[in-house]
């Protein structure tokens, strides 16, 4: 029977008017992989930061033990001291730096007092080597992708002599290749000794590493499963998450396409920094009224350069084609007037574009159409707080107040209040760039059915997403993408997997 390394009893972690974790209990055993699944706001990033001292001791009540002795960190640092490494969903890496100095920052090898910058990098190849990464010590952050500076993020924690891994959403924004690579370097790493925790919203990623899983709702410890014991399937995870089967992944709705009334013609875009590379080639679609259109393609197809550069030029260079709507050509100059004629656009992004963190959530609502609660330029507070009102009840936001800061809340509910910006704006189409990345399967059925209940009214749906399934389960139509160029145009009824997949690989359009 394998030792237990790491044993949190009774947590219990406060915010302001919001009770984050009551009475959590969880074990961890040596040398496995242990998923922690939860739906958004279950406190599972929250529990993960007590364990790793970003929540000091004393801001929570409760034990922490990790190999039979007593933990109380003040800081990252005193966990990191004794072998827990927790990696975040933003990853802490500085562009500007070498993935050398990345690795060993704030942690350098030193000789005499001098940083030893020989060692360091003979150190880095080493550990590269591990995780299976061939890049020089000497290459900047910035110059690698996110699958690469994932691994660079546990390049680092193996450097600090890791003994408990804590991965938290590490998949989230890697297309399929990456993500399994990632998942095989757990595996390896798990025969090396090293346990690991891993936070993710991919059941089948839970279901294809994790040795047990432990599940959070509200707050609160609901159950651990053994995987392989208990023959553990995705929607036996779902019913612990959500408190109840979830039948369906995608809601049912009824569908009525009407006329033609969104298009863009011949359409490219070269790249902002390097002018002559074009990103966005000759690129030709339609979307009807209460249409769900689809865009596929694997990362690096052009699918979010091809929106933003729709929505008001906020990418590219050398922009040209045209844009009709309602039988007119019109014309986007900027984001501002891209909103002022009708189109919203859900970035993939929305930390660091969709939401300021800083701000509360009635100002996030407001934000794209303050003409909507003012006169004679002055705001009208009172009306501000009603119409976030509205739509914290609306779409089911779940925080005490409109005057939270949206930084406090889960990434399904930041999703929601971005949602709730863009449905005050009224556009008539709505362009979603991945819009459910990170956000559990609860919370996905009910963007599912917000997006379904615009369509039903008459607007017309954009949908980006790297998920087959869910282009699959959510489109009446779909557009497939490759190297800047649409490939593909498939019905909803015709599309599979396989056919979408066979688009996404092609340089060419298919006749």
């Amino acid at each position: 029977m394998s030792q237990i390394i790491l044993e949190m009893k009774s947590i219990t972690k406060e915010f302001p008017g919001v009770k984050a974790l009551e009475d959590v209990n969880l074990k961890v055993k040596e040398g496995e992989i242990h998923a922690l699944c939860g739906e958004n706001g279950a406190g599972k990033s929250t529990l993960m930061k007590v364990l790793s001292g970003v929540y000091a001791q004393g801001s929570y009540q409760g034990d922490i033990l990790f190999k039979n002795r007593v933990c109380q960190f003040k800081n990252v640092k005193q966990s990191e001291e004794i072998g827990i490494v927790i990696i975040h969903q933003e990853l802490a890496l500085i562009p500007y730096l070498s993935i050398a100095e990345n690795i060993f920052l704030g942690n350098e090898l030193k000789k005499s007092g001098v940083i030893d910058w020989n060692g360091i990098k003979l150190k880095t190849k080493e550990l590269l080597q591990k995780v299976g990464l061939s890049e020089s010590p000497d290459t900047k952050i910035e110059d690698i992708g996110v699958g690469k500076q994932q691994l660079v993020e546990i390049t680092k924690a193996l450097s600090k002599d890791v003994k408990l891994l804590i991965l938290d959403e590490p998949t989230a924004s890697l297309n399929e290749r990456d993500s399994e690579n990632l998942l095989n370097l757990l595996l390896e790493l798990k025969k090396q000794g090293i346990t690991s925790i891993i936070i993710s919203h991919k059941l089948n990623e839970i279901e294809k590493i994790a040795d047990s899983t432990t599940i959070l709702r509200d707050g609160k410890t609901i159950e651990t499963l053994d995987m392989k014991k208990d023959h553990v399937t995705e929607d036996r995870i779902i019913k612990g998450m959500v408190g109840r089967d979830l039948t369906n992944r995608y809601p049912s709705r009824k569908v009525t396409i009407g006329e033609k009334f969104f298009e863009v013609k011949n359409w490219n875009v070269y790249h902002p920094l390097h002018g002559e590379r074009k990103i966005v080639d000759d690129v030709n679609f339609h979307v009807r009224k209460g249409e769900v259109v689809g865009i596929a393609g694997l990362m690096g197809a052009g699918r979010t350069e091809l929106a933003m550069s729709i929505f008001g030029k906020s990418y590219g260079k050398k922009i040209s084609g045209k844009i009709v709507k309602g039988g007119k050509e019109v014309q986007f100059q900027d984001v501002k007037s891209a909103i002022n004629n009708g189109v919203a656009y859900v970035t993939e992004d929305r930390k660091d574009s969709g939401l300021n963190l800083l701000d509360d959530i009635k100002q996030s609502i407001t934000l794209a159409s303050l003409n909507k609660i003012s006169k004679h330029s002055v705001l009208n507070e009172r009306e501000e707080v009603l119409v976030a009102e509205e739509y914290r009840k609306k779409l089911n936001i779940k925080t005490p107040t409109v005057h939270q800061n949206v930084g406090n809340l889960s990434g399904g509910n930041q999703q929601k209040v971005v949602l709730s910006k863009w449905i005050f704006a009224e556009p008539d189409i709505l362009i979603f760039d991945e819009p459910t990345r990170g956000i559990d399967v609860g919370a996905k059925f009910e963007i599912y059915s917000i997006m379904n209940e615009l369509a039903a009214s008459g607007k017309g749906i954009l949908m980006i997403s790297s998920e087959l399934p869910e282009i699959l389960g959510m489109c009446d139509r779909i557009y497939v993408m490759s190297e800047g160029r649409i490939t593909g145009e498939v019905s909803g009824r015709e599309a599979t997997q396989e056919k979408l997949m066979a688009y996404m690989t092609k340089s060419k359009i298919r006749g």
